[in-house]
């Protein structure tokens, strides 16, 4: 692999809290990688969904396959630029390992319960994961990744939560959210090829659960220049029962355009910018980027995602009922911390143990819970 100046060297790497010696065949970077594909919270992504919850079907996006599709997209990117594949693929794998069950419902809801104890977030959380709540090591709770991994899977932090961190650790993973620094290139590529992923498949998941028409999608800039292409060259796709392979290619030629995109805007960035290492490059703002056109029309989709899907009356219901789950967990654990496994029962911080057990959940697990401690079926 051939690294460009600006790229994450894991020869250059700031470390692991633990020190450990190194890996005779892999990087840092590798091992990263590896420890978060073995890891228990990875597993449960399979069983965490996105819009859609897990019983509504077997072939909506999880948050498994979303996580694998950013990691995809995000080393296509990565290649041409030069920057570090493998930082890429770890950031990209980990940065939903916090996620609640259901979706971003589940976050807002275990939120809500936390107001009186420092809140919920959802990348704060997939921090602790890696650093704290994984149990695979004798020697130090979590999986002890290296600096930059950890630094991309903090994607978001409040500034309180950044002061306390930093307090931690000083100079640390948060210390950027209070500099207004940015992070390595690598953990910017895989932001914005989180927001290209969410983009294609919740296209995908709503044509495919009826919420959303090909006719309405027509009104999308974006959308429709790929579809009018499309049947230019394969004017077979416009026959009725060939609907499913038209979304299928206009989605595949979206992806491929925000990509170049991507690339030709980023290269663009860096040849003004001319940082020459990993740390210049976080002291010159945020150089991953859409060109302005490109970036317009993605900000049209997701404005359409979101009044059109995630504001659909049939999602609201299935949130709304999702919510309750979460919010009479907590209730119930936090009342009754004998209900949890011993290791966060046994805890002093009662409510954020309650918090981490209930985020660790799958959606499934999380409704039979709910029906155990309080004898309704909600979902």
């Amino acid at each position: 692999m051939t690294l460009a100046v600006y790229a994450c060297d894991p020869a250059q790497t700031r470390g692991r809290r633990y020190p450990e010696l190194p890996a005779p065949t892999r990087t840092d970077f590798q091992r990263d990688r590896d420890r978060i594909v073995h890891s228990t919270a990875f597993r449960r992504l399979v069983y965490k969904t996105q819009v859609f919850l897990n019983h509504e079907g077997d072939l909506f996006r999880t948050r498994l396959t979303h996580s694998l599709e950013v990691a995809q997209l995000g080393r296509s990117i990565a290649r041409p630029l030069g920057l570090n594949e493998d930082l890429v693929e770890a950031v990209a794998l980990a940065h939903d390992l916090g996620h609640t069950p259901f979706g971003h419902a589940g976050q807002d809801a275990l939120n809500d319960c936390m107001a009186a104890h420092g809140g919920f977030e959802h990348n704060l959380q997939s921090l602790r994961v890696v650093d704290q709540l994984e149990e695979r090591y004798p020697a130090y709770d979590g999986l002890n990744l290296t600096f930059e991994t950890r630094e991309g899977i903090l994607k978001h932090c409040s500034r309180r939560n950044a002061e306390l961190l930093e307090t931690q650790e000083p100079g640390g993973v948060a210390r950027r959210f209070i500099d207004r620094s940015q992070p390595s290139l690598e953990a910017q590529l895989c932001n914005i090829a989180d927001a290209i992923a969410y983009n294609a498949h919740d296209i995908d998941d709503g044509v495919r659960s009826g919420l959303i028409t090909l006719a309405q999608l027509q009104s999308v800039d974006l959308f429709e220049r790929y579809r009018r292409e499309s049947l230019a060259e394969h004017p077979a796709l416009g026959e009725p029962q060939r609907a499913r392979r038209l979304l299928y290619e206009t989605i595949r030629r979206m992806l491929s355009a925000q990509v170049y995109d991507v690339i030709a805007a980023t290269r663009q960035a860096l040849s003004e910018a001319a940082p020459a290492s990993a740390d210049q490059a976080r002291q010159a703002g945020a150089m991953l980027r859409f060109s302005p056109a490109m970036h317009a029309q993605s900000t049209a989709l997701k404005q359409f995602l979101f009044a059109q899907l995630y504001r659909h009356p049939q999602v609201m219901q299935t949130t709304t009922q999702a919510q309750i789950v979460v919010r009479e967990l907590f209730q119930a654990y936090s009342a009754r911390p004998a209900e949890m496994p011993a290791g966060h029962a046994s805890r002093l911080d009662t409510a954020r143990a309650v918090a981490d057990y209930i985020a660790g959940m799958t959606d499934r697990f999380a409704g039979r819970e709910h029906e155990r401690l309080t004898g309704r079926k909600l979902l």
